[in-house]
């Protein structure tokens, strides 16, 4: 398996390289990263666009400029930012940081959804709590991500505005000033989480719980469920030791995919719910034409897409123990 692994991880190398190549060179051909003194009233002296082109190094070819970010990163450098006082490399792992803790708890929570209205749906079939789990599912599956965000945002504030005080958090990834201790930041965290991992959790779940019940109906219907009823076996055992575990490999390898959706999901919904994360860090620096923070930003997001596809793949053993990987 380890051998499976190295190789997944040098295959998927090129595949990065080129990504982030496609990027840096769409980004650098999209603007002028020196507009925003371009515009300025009155004009910077002729010698100051010199001197932030040259650190910019926009004086270089531009497969130079890329080469020079690519071998930098083995530095820890991500290359110089638009703004001059931004690091970039600290600046977006702080980032990724807040919007990978909405993503894991999103994504946990729309399995455990899934998993659980799938099997009931499977189990159910064409019982009136099926119909009602379908529906439910297409109605998900039909809202735009950042429509049902602010349904849920509006609904938030409606419900806040009823109560006469601050149960539900709107606004930010987390309070500006909280006392109290380790504690209280965290729940304080955890109460700014709640609506923004509701809108993502709940349009991920919707989908997923329709493979799950497809692969759960397929399994129910195998021939080795059927000889495990028919050697007296509990329905319990039957359904989570034998059809289950068989049925989970479709809903990982799905999870997997679908993990690239969900990040740019969470993307909008940090515009949302007005998040300091990387999905406002991602749209700020389009905005300022910044190369190697959009460049920066794609690597990242890339890596996690790989490394969680690769354990996906590794997980497909402990599901199904007929699996191995040579």
């Amino acid at each position: 398996m380890l051998a499976y692994a190295v190789r997944r991880v040098l295959v998927s190398m090129p595949i990065l390289i080129a990504a982030t190549f496609l990027v840096f060179v769409m980004v650098a051909l999209s603007g002028d990263p020196l507009s925003e003194l371009r515009t300025r009233n009155p004009p910077p002296p002729p010698r100051t666009f010199e001197l932030e082109a040259q650190r910019l190094n926009l004086d270089e070819p531009l497969l130079t400029r890329y080469w020079g970010w690519l071998t930098g990163l083995f530095r820890g450098d991500f290359g110089p930012s638009t703004q001059s006082t931004l690091q970039i490399g600290p600046e977006l792992f702080a980032r990724f940081v807040v919007t990978f803790r909405l993503i894991a708890l999103a994504m946990l929570v729309a399995l455990v959804l899934a998993v659980i209205v799938g099997v009931i749906s499977a189990v159910k079939q064409y019982s009136g709590t099926d119909y009602t789990f379908t529906f439910a599912g297409f109605l998900f599956l039909s809202m735009p991500s950042f429509w049902f965000a602010i349904l849920l945002k509006e609904a938030g504030i409606s419900f806040n505005n009823a109560v006469g005080s601050q149960v539900l958090f709107t606004i930010g990834d987390s309070s500006v000033f909280v006392e109290g201790g380790t504690w209280a930041q965290f729940t304080d965290i955890l109460g700014h989480m709640i609506l923004p991992t509701i809108s993502l959790a709940l349009l991920s779940f919707a989908a997923w719980s329709r493979f799950q019940r497809a692969s759960m109906l397929e399994v129910l219907g195998s021939d080795y469920v059927r000889l495990a009823r028919a050697k007296g076996l509990r329905q319990r055992k039957v359904m989570t030791r034998h059809a289950l575990r068989t049925a989970l490999i479709p809903l990982t390898t799905v999870t997997a995919l679908d993990l690239g959706a969900i990040i740019s999901g969470a993307v909008i919904t940090e515009i949302v719910y007005q998040w300091r994360g990387a999905g406002s860090f991602l749209l700020e620096s389009i905005d300022r034409n910044d190369v190697y923070a959009v460049s920066g930003w794609l690597l990242v997001a890339a890596t996690f897409i790989i490394l969680f596809n690769l354990a996906a793949d590794l997980l497909y053993a402990v599901l199904d123990p007929r699996i191995r990987y040579a």
